[in-house]
């Protein structure tokens, strides 16, 4: 909630300013946001807490020293229209209608960000995105090429290949595509509850996926509504599999599932992992062998109808 409350105050403050709303105030709390944020990403950056710092997301990450950089762009900006505010002590909208339009817009920030906590992203920018081959961003986007560094006699030299002639001596090698080189998704590994590794059942036919992150932080409440759809689609014609994943340990998942009557085949897989998959905890997943086709929050269970029509 803290994080909805400091970005609705921001977009609220950037209405206010555009409209010279209170503009002397506007201006002392912008400074005092300013400051903070400055601060804590000097803080960040500094001691090397945090790898990016998380301004706008996965939509764009900014190293902390980046974002340390924007903020002290920003106060000069702040500075420049602090200097200059005798010139805009007019307000574009006055009485009333700056009242009624400044609560507009603090309802439509408060209300985009209360929504956007109780449902899936508007923009999902993680690999598990729906449209994604989630096996396809397992593998290298292209062949990893190298670099090898030799010396011979004093003299140094560069190979795309590995020499055969065993007079040069080995450097170094250096990955020239390691962007390319390396798969979007590295980390997913699901074991059943034997230890053996299930992966490719997730990749193979049409799936329907509920992901449960933590049994222990779950929305219990939900788990009723859930067996009636995967009852549902067992009998489906799509032949679609129902499967769980979690990170909870096998033992207290165990007990959980007999608890909520959960009678479908669950697999094991990192939380973090689960995490980028869907923000949601329960949450579902629809794949077509490997292709993300729809996700789903708790707080909107779908119609199997719903989920055949995603396939």
């Amino acid at each position: 909630f803290l994080s909805i409350a400091l970005s609705s105050l921001e977009v609220i403050l950037g209405v206010a300013l555009l409209l010279r709303w209170y503009l002397r105030r506007t201006l002392y709390i912008l400074l005092a946001l300013l400051v903070f944020f400055g601060f804590l990403t000097f803080y960040s950056a500094f001691f090397n807490k945090v790898t990016d710092c998380g301004c706008f997301g996965d939509f764009l990450k900014l190293t902390p020293w980046t974002s340390f950089v924007k903020d002290l762009v920003l106060l000069g900006l702040w500075g420049i229209v602090f200097m200059g505010q005798r010139f805009l002590r007019h307000r574009f909208v006055q009485g009333t209608a700056g009242l009624m339009t400044m609560t507009i817009a603090s309802a439509l920030a408060i209300g985009i960000g209360v929504r956007a906590l109780g449902h899936l992203p508007y923009f999902d920018f993680l690999p598990y995105k729906v449209g994604n081959n989630i096996g396809q961003l397992m593998k290298p986007a292209a062949p990893a090429r190298y670099k090898y560094t030799f010396t011979k006699n004093g003299e140094t030299k560069e190979f795309a290949d590995f020499p055969t002639d065993s007079t040069w001596k080995y450097q170094s090698m250096t990955v020239l595509n390691p962007e390319e080189a390396r798969p979007v998704i590295t980390d997913l590994t699901l074991t059943d509850p034997e230890g053996n590794d299930a992966t490719q059942q997730l990749l193979t036919g049409n799936k329907l996926v509920l992901i449960v992150q933590n049994s222990n932080k779950t929305d219990r409440d939900r788990f009723e509504q859930l067996n009636t759809l995967f009852a549902a689609a067992a009998k489906s014609r799509k032949n679609i599999g129902v499967m769980t994943i979690t990170s909870t340990s096998s033992g207290k998942f165990d007990a959980f599932r007999h608890e909520m009557n959960l009678a479908t085949p669950y697999f094991f897989a990192d939380a973090t992992v689960l995490k980028t998959m869907i923000r949601s905890n329960p949450g579902l997943m629809v794949l077509h062998n490997g292709i993300v086709r729809a996700k789903y929050h708790y707080h909107d269970i779908p119609a199997l109808f719903e989920i055949e029509k995603a396939l």
